[in-house]
């Protein structure tokens, strides 16, 4: 590993390559007045208690929440921004903090929203609709509150619930310190033998080297640092699935699983028939570690080596505005509209492009209606960094045409939808330059850099989702779990997703340890099936041209204005059925057939 580059302060940093949030609040002090501003509009959400079944009563509410929310909203954006570019910024971090103890205490006094709409005789809710036009706008927001009726608390208890929030998140709060502050590992040794520090964020670095004694040296560091603290880890997860049981006991679902599920109008198909489609391809996962063994050139293939790198490329070196016109011509299948505003996002303070000193490390895209997208990245001239730029830039183009398109209350997309524009964005990228790569060895780089995606989205977030399942299953049937059944769950999963020829290493065992995503219930299968639409969409797009691009834009328009399996049944994926993630397997096996014949 070669010595890092200097890291610029942030005042060192061009204005040019940094995303214009001064267009948000132009400092502290406008964003303390807006602060004030919020308080004074919020102090008159509690007087419709009790009200809400005079329809200019909840015409009158829905306007001031939605006046509430959008000022709040803003505030919170512009604070995390702030403080995302300098993480050691006391004055942002201040911001930040205040504006999310104040987001609790207006979840509290809003709380009694819900169940008063549910508390009313049937039919109330259709009368004041009719009787006021102006509440039309609100009829699905209205319908899908109604449908929650029979797993909604009373009042009191949804009070008492929404002011336990930060205490039901506690198991999380404690995940995050110990993994992220708390957690060391023992020095590994670089490729020049050199003794070096291994952290979260240097590991992937090393679990790619092409030595493979590095690759070895910073698996075993990374999880018996883990192993460590198995029982606490445990603890703490198996905690965080209580919660959820509870929750799901509490509110009368059948399952917790049906509890994460139901509000959005997911059915549990989705969800099954994603694990089953694959379970019934695994013999593809088997194959990919085969000819990955054959590849390398090794007589056993370790967990360690899965992220090998198998094809030897030079090094390269992309500038950002490089960068862009790759990103461009990899997209330009959705037209020119869609290519002008990507630009425009460029040109525009969308992007804060480069590390400096105490910037949040990795890459999101966020904002909010009455902001423009913003996007941060770390941009470090790699491919890699090239295909993160197309990713969080189809983030932020879904946010923009849903923002235009919708009005306030639907102008979000559900964590369903949340995955498919970025993947699309990707994977017509990774399509672009496998079809117009001329060398080989950069090719089969390519041709293994989305077979990857697909192991690592596909195949390994099902694989978490199964372990997910068995930790909520057996909590909810009472069968205390340890941190050695957790162990042996995954080691099996492991044995039986990645097939004979993998040597499944008992350090890999702890793996579930390092996942963070399990402390979101039943979040980490919305990889699987986002990439399973986006592959559905760039390869409708790229054969039937635009009358796809057109349905696809009309997905990224919809925002939340119908359930996310109708939004997207409606653009021409039918996440109901079988066939996006059986097209998905299809795409992985076509891959393998290049990556075995060298294409």
């Amino acid at each position: 590993m070669g010595e890092p580059a200097k890291i610029k302060a942030r005042d060192e940093i061009s204005p040019n390559d940094k995303w214009a949030v001064e267009k948000i609040y132009k400092n502290t002090d406008e964003w303390n007045t807006d602060f004030s501003k919020l308080k004074e509009n919020a102090a008159g959400i509690p007087a419709f208690r009790g009200k809400l079944s005079d329809a200019h009563k909840l015409l009158e509410f829905f306007k001031l929440d939605e006046k509430v929310s959008r000022r709040a909203e803003k505030l919170f954006v512009y604070a995390n921004l702030r403080s995302d570019e300098d993480t050691s910024n006391s004055e942002f971090l201040g911001l930040k903090s205040k504006i999310s103890v104040y987001l609790s205490e207006l979840e509290a006094a809003e709380s009694f929203f819900m169940p008063e709409i549910l508390s009313y005789p049937e039919g109330t809710v259709e009368n004041e609709i009719k009787a006021l036009p102006d509440l039309e706008l609100y009829r699905f927001r209205l319908e899908q509150i109604l449908r929650l009726k029979s797993h909604t608390l009373d009042k009191n208890s949804e009070s008492i619930l929404a002011s336990l929030s930060d205490c039901l998140e506690a198991p999380h709060s404690a995940y995050t310190l110990l993994s992220n502050a708390d957690m060391e590992f023992h020095p590994v040794h670089d490729e020049n033998g050199m003794e070096v520090p291994l952290t979260e964020s240097s590991y992937y670095g090393y679990i790619t080297s092409k030595d493979r004694r590095v690759r070895r040296e910073a698996f075993q560091s990374l999880f018996g640092g883990y192993r460590q603290f198995r029982n606490t880890f445990a603890s703490l997860l198996v905690s965080s699935v209580k919660r959820c049981a509870m929750n799901a006991k509490l509110r009368h679902y059948k399952s917790s699983l049906e509890s994460s599920l139901f509000p959005n109008g997911i059915p549990l198909g989705v969800y099954s028939t994603a694990a089953d489609v694959v379970d019934k391809n695994l013999n593809l996962l088997h194959r990919y570690v085969n000819i990955k063994k054959k590849l390398l050139g090794i007589d056993t293939i370790h967990m360690y080596d899965l992220y090998a790198p198998l094809v030897d490329v030079p090094d390269v070196h992309i500038e950002f505005s490089k960068a862009v016109d790759i990103v461009k011509e990899g997209l330009a299948p959705l037209g020119k509209e869609y290519i002008g505003l990507f630009s425009k996002g460029i040109s525009e303070g969308w992007v804060d492009r480069y590390p400096n000193k105490g910037k949040r490390s990795g890459a999101y895209s966020w904002g909010c209606y009455d902001t423009q997208p913003y996007v941060l990245m770390n941009y470090n001239y790699t491919l890699d960094d090239v295909s993160t730029l197309a990713h969080e830039m189809g983030h932020s183009l879904h946010s923009y045409y849903s923002k235009k398109t919708q009005p306030y209350i639907y102008s979000d997309y559900a964590i369903f939808c949340a995955e498919v524009a970025s993947t699309t964005n990707e994977s017509l990228l990774i399509r672009h330059l496998i079809a117009n790569e001329q060398d080989k060895n950069k090719k089969l780089y390519l041709v293994n850099s989305q077979l990857e995606q697909i192991r690592a989205t596909v195949f390994r977030q099902m694989m978490f989702a199964e372990f997910e399942t068995f930790t909520h299953e057996q909590t909810e049937k009472g069968i205390p779990l340890t941190a050695d059944d957790l162990c042996s769950y995954w080691h099996k999963l492991n044995v039986r997703y990645y097939g004979p020829e993998m040597m499944v290493d008992p350090e890999i065992d702890i793996e579930w340890a390092r996942i963070p995503h399990f402390y979101r219930d039943f979040y980490v299968y919305q990889y699987a099936t986002g990439y399973a639409a986006a592959n559905s969409f760039a390869e409708r797009i790229l054969s039937d041209g635009e009358k796809a691009v057109e349905q696809y834009k009309g997905f990224l328009k919809s925002g939340s204005s119908d359930y996310p399996v109708n939004i997207l049944r409606k653009a021409g994926v039918d996440m109901a059925t079988a066939k996006p993630m059986q097209d998905t397997m299809a795409t992985f096996s076509r891959l393998l057939d290049m990556l075995e014949s060298g294409v």
